[in-house]
């Protein structure tokens, strides 16, 4: 991980790829002008990208470590700068890019020669996007992978063709898609995902890695524990409240905790330490 004072300098990457995903999402490519990553990372951390006029905002990095020539960033148009950047960045435009920020999934120790269970809905794959590949890129330092991924329709998938024709031909590694509603065309499980992480009758054996809206994050986590799971094989993350990335506006700190410099990896019961307001 890079130091503080490296972390404050922005660097001037360049948008190589733009990838749309769905209705409201685009993953973003980015590398240094004359080729190659702006700088290293570790599976779950976040860099903020700069809008000149308009500000900073911080995402997931979604590429793995692994990778040596770009950065990714999948992101959801949800506000201002987010809506400018879905509507005005195209490759071979310039962005500022400062990062890497927060802690990481422990994939060198914790996650190590474990069986994993990942669970994301919506955007939420975006920061498990990141861990998945570096996994398959090192699959024999980790057991068998499941992937639990739910979202409003087929269309709202984000890296479709990963979720569909990549990942499940890795060895020890199952893919289990699900949609809200009925679709036409889709074969498919239909419903949210805890009723679908209920049938599928994972046993509790697993450390689990889990990501997306708050509401699908607490009723996954009372199935996870109705299953036999403990709080503290549960990890998941709370980047959106970050700010600045250093611990110094204040803005993500939660009773003792800076998600910023403490996370914004968790695990779940050390959410439970944390004071209601997060």
């Amino acid at each position: 991980m890079c130091n503080c004072q490296d972390t404050l300098i922005p660097q001037i990457g360049v948008v190589t790829d733009v990838c749309r995903e769905t209705a409201d999402v685009k993953t973003y490519r980015v590398e240094k002008p004359g080729g190659g990553k702006l700088f290293e990372h570790l599976p779950g951390q976040c860099a903020l990208l700069s809008v000149p006029g308009m500000g900073e905002a911080i995402f997931s990095i979604t590429s793995s470590p692994t990778n040596k020539n770009y950065l990714e960033f999948s992101i959801k148009r949800c506000g201002s700068i987010t809506t400018y950047l879905d509507d005005e960045l195209e490759v071979g435009q310039e962005i500022a890019v400062r990062g890497p920020y927060g802690n990481h999934f422990p994939v060198e120790d914790k996650l190590r020669g474990k069986d994993v269970l990942f669970i994301a809905g919506g955007i939420g794959l975006a920061p498990m996007r990141s861990v998945i590949n570096y996994m398959l890129d090192k699959r024999d330092q980790f057991g068998s992978i499941d992937i639990v991924y739910g979202a409003r329709s087929r269309e709202d998938f984000v890296r479709y063709q990963e979720l569909t024709e990549i990942w499940p031909k890795q060895p020890k590694t199952k893919v289990h898609l699900t949609i809200d509603k009925p679709q036409e065309g889709w074969t498919g499980n239909v419903g949210f995902v805890p009723a679908f992480l209920k049938a599928l009758q994972f046993t509790p054996d697993k450390t689990v890695l889990l990501c997306g809206p708050p509401i699908m994050i607490k009723l996954c986590l009372a199935a996870l524990i109705e299953m036999g799971f403990k709080k503290n094989q549960v990890y998941t993350t709370l980047e959106l409240k970050m700010k600045c990335g250093i611990g110094k506006c204040g803005r993500c700190n939660i009773g003792k905790k800076y998600v910023c410099k403490d996370g914004p990896v968790f695990t779940c019961d050390e959410l439970d330490e944390m004071p209601d307001e997060y």
